[in-house]
């Protein structure tokens, strides 16, 4: 492996970088696909984006989510096909066009050519194509952007018009009216989808308008309430709830009478005072209690069933054609009292309800005679012709003048609503009837939901709910538009509207018209007329003018995107539904219901089997994010500060995968790198240092062990990390398996939490070889194969961070493949050993509890304490920490003993209490009589209790969860709360000895100077592999009393230095200093410390004796070893087992040169030979 630099020196972004130039070196993922082509088949379905803008986090975030999911079945066993997709057609496109040719409405496409704007719609649809593929790939995901599919190819247009004939076959297409949002900026009705995109909040005029009853001899009124003032010249019937109570009330000042629900009188009475202030005020609140008010007087009562029938005079004249059938009251139960009068004006060409009740009442009759009299441009027709040519909206104050001319306007006044404007022209839709083929989704709605309980979603709570709730309420679909750039609807009507050939193929269009087919849109095929089949006097068959809804275009995906049923019928017959989907939890009433709603109508199967719904990313005040306003960093500005891999996990590790909302903030992404990628990273950094220093000390290079050997391994913390390991793939696999990435990310950074804290943390010591070469070796090895299983695991979720990891861990092992994206994902194979996982996981509690009594009671970590006590009632967990974990907890919380103890009665004092949250609706009344006996149970009781798991008090049955038990600590007697504390977390107790004890005032104060020694040599800049010898002198006047410390530290203080701490005095004269400071205050003490690089020492008269004598000899032999480099002369040492031979000196005779015994290769070796000795 090579070196690897420090973490504040590797930039996350630039290495991303470096590997996606690797990946495209090797042909990365053309090589995966190679590679597992005779696999079992993923198939997975990418819903395809509009090409006219920017990719944005939501984006971002389901590409993660599809590329993790593909990335891990891949691992997996599968061969996993990834195309791009775009969304080509409809609005989106035609917007665009619109505002650069300055286009107001459909003449004026129609006077430019039906051919040259849809041409200048193709030319923009792959505008930002190049920067998709971009963004995209530099995110890290894979997916075929040469081989992708457009909703405006010939193949994939065809397949969408061989849907529509089936559906047609099968009896569910059928032409009507349909009352749809409409948006008079873009010239076309809108999805429900679409339509709830923005949402404004609006002031408009509230209007209380009187009708009057024809042949009532009180000349009474009928009394509706609406906001749309510019609906009213179209009104044909109004609306009541047959099961409301309606009153008559009479305006004694006018002598008016109007006729409202009774629930809505109050209100009513109100707007009229407000607009008369001579009327009595005061008591309109009381009018329910007196027929005789004052201003009003209550003149009937009666059911809102007896209204039904009655006619009435209509407001305008503009539809004499319906006086014999309409302007009479209907029923129905979508008129509420939450608001207006009870009464409701029914405009059929403008409201759904509306055109619903009057084709019941049958003042219109379905699919024919309907009259919408405001054109595409949201203007009225000449039907109006008081109005003609007038923008609706603009009209509304002139209707509100007109109707105070005919004594029809009661009240007027505003209102502040939410209201929906049109998502890309920013204008007010209104609802209008507009012709449309429809499939007839009602029809097969059982089918749906049958299909919809065949799928499997994450979370569940949006099938079963949001998404059941939709399809339960689903109507007719209108899937055609009357636009231009689309696919056109394949049906050929002849003039008399007699005769309709629906076309399935390009082929049949041919064979049909004669005329060879190479493009199918509206400009290629307008033109081409059918022969009548009844023979040449009948004419021709033209093409209907509609377009498909994009809607129903990307719900052809899964046929359309591989030509079927033209190509890929195996492929296709053998892998459908397909198994796996992904969008945000908008698609419910989008993409997935268009899915569902055709793939049910062709199959009687749903489109997918399994299906993530991911949440909104909103902006960091929790607000929309938006272009306009700038309230979000865009996404490669995250990226190049801090790396793809740290944004897809801050979105895979937040509730957004769970299909609820995130708040985006760059500063969570910042949080990514500093708390999960800089610890691996060290982790791995350390690994490669210390293997590279047994390089450097002169070792057998490091080769990893193999991993059977290393389950053997006698090393608690080896056992621990191997089976948590084991724990993690088999979670891991168990969760990817279901879709449940939530769940997934964190458990993957808790396990590199504990691998960077616990276990390279606590093993420092033996993975800098300071308890022997084989123990170093055995745990180096294991690291390295826990940091490669971890990567494997990790990289469907960050490929570019274990790709980097991988490249240089492969170097220390052979057959590894040559990307970890070619390696399958880890199996459990191994064995796992839950005590020892969970002792640990104690461990960690214990000394979380320990640290928080040492912070309670200002007692710093440096200073040791006498004893440290855990209680448990498990045996087998205190003899885990008190003999297995025993060295690192005493080592991590500075503690001489641990004394186990299984009495939780010895320090500690049971009471019980009702969980009064649990109980308080059980129980009712009973509480405070149960509640008393619960907290009268004694000690011995509760143990009973906890035992067995239920109790009765005053005959009511308890359950273990329904009653708290509280262990109080109970300090043994004499004991104050200064000299013991404990901290519990309902499971452990930990009770500290909190008392000074001379005894250890030795031991902290070798802790302290071993921490600034440490802290200095990060000051210089040293790697832990650097060699270095380490001085200390005394500068106060006492100097004995720091080295009597020193010695008897002296082990201690070795193990954790990695060399003895020596005395300045044995500094050689050739000694290079790297560093010196002067620390005054440690607990008392003043002393310098010496950083130098190792210096031979020589023994003298030893190597004299190797030249008889001869000084001169001596001297030309030390000189020379002293030039030598040091790492290379311990590595010849090495090689020759303490020996060396030196012949290199003319007319001086060649010795043999024995470590140890004629020189020592530094000061601390020379000085633990002398301890020995």
């Amino acid at each position: 492996m090579e070196d690897v630099c420090e973490g504040k020196d590797f930039s996350f972004p630039k290495q991303e970088e470096q590997i996606l130039l690797f990946w495209d070196t090797i042909q990365a993922f053309k090589t995966q696909l190679e590679r597992t082509e005779h696999f079992p088949e993923y198939v997975f379905y990418d819903g395809p984006p509009f090409a006219t803008g920017l990719p944005h986090y939501g984006h971002i975030l389901a590409g993660t989510i599809k590329d993790v999911v593909t990335r891990y079945q891949s691992m997996n066993g599968h061969h996993v096909t990834r195309r791009f997709g775009w969304d080509c057609h409809g609005l989106p496109v035609e917007y665009e066009i619109d505002k650069k040719l300055g286009i107001k409405s459909r003449d004026d496409v129609l006077s430019m050519g039906i051919d040259r704007y849809n041409e200048e719609c193709r030319s923009i649809v792959t505008t930002y194509v190049k920067e998709w593929e971009d963004i995209v790939t530099r995110t890290g995901r894979w997916i075929d952007f040469k081989n992708d599919y457009k909703t405006m190819n010939p193949q994939f247009m065809e397949v969408i018009w061989w849907v529509f004939s089936q559906l047609c076959d099968k009896g569910l297409v059928y032409r009507g009216f349909k009352v749809m949002p409409y948006s008079t900026g873009c010239k076309t009705p809108l999805s429900n989808f679409e339509t709830g995109l923005n949402y404004k909040d609006v002031v408009d005029p509230a209007l209380y308008v009187s009708f009057s009853i024809l042949g009532d001899p009180d000349n009474s009124a009928l009394v509706a309430w609406t906001t749309t003032p510019w609906t009213l010249p179209s009104n044909l019937a109004l609306c009541v709830n047959a099961n409301f109570v309606y009153v008559k009330v009479k305006d004694k000042m006018t002598g008016a009478i109007f006729i409202v629900a009774e629930s809505r009188l109050s209100e009513f009475l109100q707007k009229l005072s407000a607009a008369n202030p001579k009327s009595n005020s005061n008591k309109i609140d009381k009018v329910h209690s007196t027929k005789d008010n004052g201003s009003y007087e209550l003149l009937e009562k009666f059911s809102g069933s007896s209204l039904v029938g009655i006619k009435y005079k209509p407001l305008f004249d503009y539809f004499p054609e319906f006086s014999e059938v309409a302007y009479r009251v209907l029923a129905d139960n979508y008129v509420t009292d939450d608001s207006g009068t009870g009464i409701v004006h029914c405009a059929p060409a403008f409201g759904e309800d509306d055109y619903r009740v009057c084709i019941i009442a049958g003042i219109i009759q379905k699919d024919e005679g309907l009259i919408v009299a405001v054109d595409s441009d949201g203007c009225f027709t000449e039907k109006i012709c008081d109005f003609k040519g007038r923008y609706v909206k603009d009209v509304d104050k002139d209707i509100i003048n007109l109707l105070k001319t005919k004594g029809r306007l009661v009240h007027i006044g505003n209102t502040k609503h939410s209201y929906p404007f049109c998502w890309r022209s920013d204008t007010p839709l209104i609802y209008r009837a507009v012709p449309s083929w429809f499939v007839a989704v009602e029809k097969i709605k059982d089918q749906l939901l049958k299909c919809n309980k065949q799928t499997y979603w994450v979370p569940g709570h949006v099938k079963d709910k949001r998404f059941h709730n939709w399809l339960e309420n689903a109507r007719d679909w209108a899937i055609s538009r009357s636009r231009f750039w689309g696919t056109p609807l394949p049906i050929w009507i002849s003039d008399d509207g007699v005769e309709k050939v629906v076309i399935d193929s390009i082929a049949k269009l041919e064979t049909l018209s004669g005329i060879k087919v190479t493009d199918l849109h509206r400009h290629h095929i307008d033109h081409i007329t059918i022969p009548s089949g009844r023979g040449p006097e009948f004419g021709v068959l033209r093409r209907v003018d509609d377009v498909f809804d994009c809607w129903f275009e990307s719900g052809c995906m899964p046929y359309a995107y591989i030509h079927y049923p033209f190509e890929n019928v195996e492929l296709f017959e053998n892998n459908f539904p397909g198994h796996f989907v992904a969008e945000g939890i908008d698609q419910t009433r989008g993409w997935f219901y268009t899915l569902m709603v055709i793939s049910t109508a062709l199959f009687g199967k749903p489109a997918f089997r399994n299906l993530i719904c991911s949440g909104l990313v909103l902006a960091k005040d929790g607000k929309k994010m938006s272009k306009s306003l700038r309230n979000y960093p865009s996404p490669m500005e995250v990226i190049n500060d801090y790396g793809a891999d740290a944004l897809r996990l801050y979105l895979m590790n937040s509730p957004v995968v769970r299909a609820e909302s995130l708040s985006f903030k760059k500063e969570g992404v910042y949080a990514v790198v500093k708390d999960v990628f800089l610890p691996w990273y060290n982790a791995y950094r350390f690994l490669v240092q210390n293997a590279k220093r047994l390089e450097v000390e002169g070792f057998t290079p490091f080769t990893p062990m193999d991993r059977a050997v290393l389950q053997n391994s006698s090393n608690v913390l080896d056992q621990w990390i191997n089976s948590a390991t084991e724990s993690l793939a088999h979670f891991v696999r168990r969760e990817m398996d279901a879709y449940r990435l939530d769940t997934v990310v964190p458990y993957l950074l808790k396990f590199i939490d504990n691998l960077t804290n616990i276990y390279v943390r606590f093993n420092r010591k033996r993975l800098k070889g300071r308890t022997g070469e084989e123990d170093c070796r055995i745990s180096l090895s294991t690291l390295y194969h826990v940091l490669l299983t971890t990567c494997m695991a990790m990289s469907p979720f960050t490929p570019f961070f274990t790709e980097t990891l991988f490249q240089n861990l492969r170097k220390a092992s052979s057959g590894l493949e040559d990307s970890i994206h070619y390696c399958g994902f880890p199996s459990a194979s191994g064995e796992r050993d839950e005590r020892i996982e969970q002792s640990v996981t104690r461990m960690m509690i214990i000394i979380d509890l320990a640290r928080n009594i040492r912070e309670r009671n200002n007692k710093p970590l440096k200073t040791p304490l006498r004893e440290m006590v855990v209680v448990h009632p498990d045996d087998g967990f205190l003899e885990d920490i008190t003999v297995r974990l025993r060295e690192y907890v005493l080592e991590e919380l500075n503690v001489k003993t641990i004394r186990p103890c299984n009495d939780p009665l010895k320090y500690t004092s049971l009471r019980a209490e009702p969980d009064y949250s649990v109980l308080g609706v059980k129980l009712g009344k009973a509480m405070g009589a149960v509640a008393k006996e619960v907290k009268a149970l004694k000690q011995a009781d509760i143990l009973a209790f906890e035992s067995s798991g239920e109790a009765t008090f005053s005959g009511h049955s308890l359950k273990f969860n329904e009653i708290k038990v509280l262990r109080e600590f109970q300090r043994p007697h004499n004991i104050s709360k200064t000299d013991m504390d404990a901290a519990g977390d309902g499971d452990v107790l930990v009770i500290l000895d909190l008392r000074p004890d001379e005894s250890l005032f030795e031991a902290g104060i070798a802790r302290e100077v071993i921490n600034r020694i440490q802290k200095l040599r990060k000051k210089a800049g040293l790697e832990p592999t650097d060699l270095v010898e380490v001085f200390y002198e005394s500068l106060d006047n006492d100097k004995l009393a720091l080295d009597r410390i020193v010695k008897s530290q002296e082990k201690s203080i070795r193990e954790s230095l990695g060399s003895p701490l020596l005395k300045h005095s044995m500094i050689s004269r050739d000694a290079v200093i790297v560093c010196r400071e002067e620390i005054k205050g440690v607990s008392g003490f003043s002393f310098a410390v010496s950083i130098a690089r190792p210096s031979l020492v020589f023994v003298y008269e030893a190597i004299d004796k190797l030249f008889s004598g001869n000084n001169k000899f001596t001297e030309a032999l030390c000189t020379y070893l002293s030039s030598r480099d040091h790492s290379n002369l311990r590595t010849e040492f090495q090689a020759g087992k303490g020996t060396i031979k030196i012949g290199c000196f003319e007319n001086q005779p060649a010795v043999e040169v024995d470590l140890g015994t004629h020189l020592f290769l530094c000061t601390g070796d020379y000085f633990l030979s002398r301890c020995r000795d």
